[in-house]
């Protein structure tokens, strides 16, 4: 089949592109950036995606079968929503391309777990409450998919915290933390997240193909492993496959010291600081979210914590990065 994928150099995107090609299906990645993997050099095009007229003769020149929307701006350093204006008419020159398009037979488009602030629990799909620029963007991306009248069976799904091979800020920080002894772990605390191996977020993606378009059309759903992890343990098992000691746990009030820290920092120009209150937040904070539509349509993820673990140290080990 013929896959189109916006976003293809991107986290996500660069896994399930390989994973597609893998699969013997005739590719197109659009991405304003080179593919992180040089393997995909030969499908990637490189394509502003506020380009509206690239964008059209691109879709209508491959004239998939199925379209992945992965592209977007993902960071949270925007200071407004209209620095994210790729989540939003990146998404309407899309759906606009889309028309010229003769035989679609479905359309994933990805948007994020930030329409709504860690640790708010959503009461339906349009229940939001997001908290940064990135996040009202995304919510404004969904809204625009929605009211669209897309002609063709469609989807929204919300990855949440998704882990794993060509990985980039915060995870792969993480997994380096762990790996120099440099993470600590709230002492006593058990902190379950619903995060993502990408292995296994790649495999539902590719899986949605499979199902009877009735199923997902128009559905919104999280993307996301179950059961959720416990932090705790996580770092313990990456500990261990990279034969090093585990993580030490401290009291928290040390690690919001560190943390107010970390703020000062940032306040006076750093970018990326270990450690900031916004992020002990985040880390101390439970994440849950329903993988309720993956599992009863697709099934058990195919890959165990550990083995994600093996396979993302692995590939840090293969890269150089440890």
């Amino acid at each position: 089949m013929k896959i189109l994928v916006t976003g293809g150099s991107g986290f996500i995107g660069s896994n399930l592109v390989g994973e597609l090609k893998k699969a013997g299906h005739e590719i197109l990645s659009l991405d304003p950036f080179d593919p992180r993997n040089p393997a995909h050099q030969d499908v990637t095009q490189k394509i502003d995606p506020l380009d509206r007229s690239g964008i059209l003769a691109a879709f209508k020149n491959f004239d998939p079968d199925y379209v992945y929307h992965l592209g977007a701006r993902t960071d949270l350093l925007g200071g407004t929503i209209g620095d994210y204006s790729s989540n939003t008419e990146g998404v309407r020159i899309v759906i606009d391309a889309l028309k010229g398009c003769t035989k679609v037979k479905g359309v994933f488009f990805a948007s994020s777990r930030l329409v709504c602030e860690i640790g708010y629990m959503p009461k339906g799909e349009e229940d939001y409450c997001p908290s940064t620029p990135y996040g009202e963007s995304k919510v404004e991306g969904e809204q625009i998919v929605r009211n669209a009248g897309i002609t063709v069976p469609w989807c929204l799904f919300r990855p949440t915290s998704i882990w794993g091979p060509w990985f980039e800020i915060p995870y792969k920080t993480f997994f380096m933390m762990v790996s120099k002894g440099r993470y600590i772990h709230p002492k006593g605390q058990k902190i379950r997240k619903s995060f993502g191996y990408v292995g296994n977020s790649v495999h539902y993606l590719m899986k949605l193909m499979d199902l009877h378009p009735e199923v997902y059309s128009g559905k919104t759903f999280y993307l996301c492993d179950e059961p959720p992890l416990e932090v705790s343990a996580w770092a313990n098992q990456i500990a261990d496959a990279m034969k090093v000691s585990r993580p030490k746990q401290v009291p928290y009030f040390i690690l919001k010291s560190i943390a107010l820290g970390g703020d000062l920092l940032k306040l006076i120009g750093m970018k990326n600081p270990p450690l900031t209150s916004f992020r002990l937040s985040n880390l101390t904070c439970e994440m849950l979210h329903d993988g309720a539509f993956l599992r009863d349509n697709i099934g058990a993820p195919p890959y165990s914590l550990e083995e994600g673990v093996s396979q993302t140290v692995e590939w840090l080990k293969s890269s150089g990065s440890i």
